[in-house]
């Protein structure tokens, strides 16, 4: 037991934090989101774009309905821990899921810390998750020789509650 413990393959760490503001519609609610994540962040926004058809919505593949953000590293790390103080350090249990990322949502982008109310944007909320990995996931991934990854090697949503728990000092609401 004391072996894997300081097995440096099974250290979970965070590989990506995605920023997401749907708009649901392309305009000026569009370019108001745009503008909120690239002050938030200092990271270019990307917009996103429909790829089905939904025609009670009004929706057709092609439309350009959302914006998000992609950060990595040290400046992800840095930024979920202003994420959390917007949420009070709470997360749900059912934010995460059975690979142990998660995902929750945030009313208000004034709740972040550091944050400034912008008049031309207004109050928008947004939409963070967050993905966990562990070393040798690159596997599933690279482009030559492609491999499964084990289900010891996995992680699952237990994992992930701890390793939040203990490394952002989060409190999970068990309801």
């Amino acid at each position: 037991m004391s072996e894997e413990k300081n097995n440096v393959m099974k250290e979970i760490i965070i590989e990506k934090i995605t920023l997401n503001i749907g708009a649901g519609e392309s305009g000026p609610k569009l370019d108001k989101a745009v503008k909120l994540l690239e002050n938030l962040t200092g990271v270019k926004a990307v917009k996103t774009t429909t790829k089905k058809r939904i025609p009670t919505w009004k929706v057709r593949p092609g439309l350009t309905i959302g914006t998000k953000v992609t950060l990595r590293g040290g400046k992800a790390r840095k930024f979920l821990k202003n994420l959390f103080v917007a949420k009070r350090n709470e997360i749900s249990k059912n934010s995460f899921d059975n690979e142990g990322n998660f995902a929750f949502g945030i009313p208000e982008y004034l709740d972040i810390e550091g944050s400034k109310y912008d008049a031309e944007i207004g109050i928008i909320g947004l939409e963070v998750a967050i993905t966990l990995k562990r070393n040798g996931f690159r596997v599933k991934r690279r482009s030559r020789r492609k491999g499964k990854i084990p289900r010891r090697h996995r992680i699952n949503k237990e994992e992930a509650i701890e390793f939040i728990k203990k490394e952002y000092g989060v409190k999970i609401q068990w309801q």
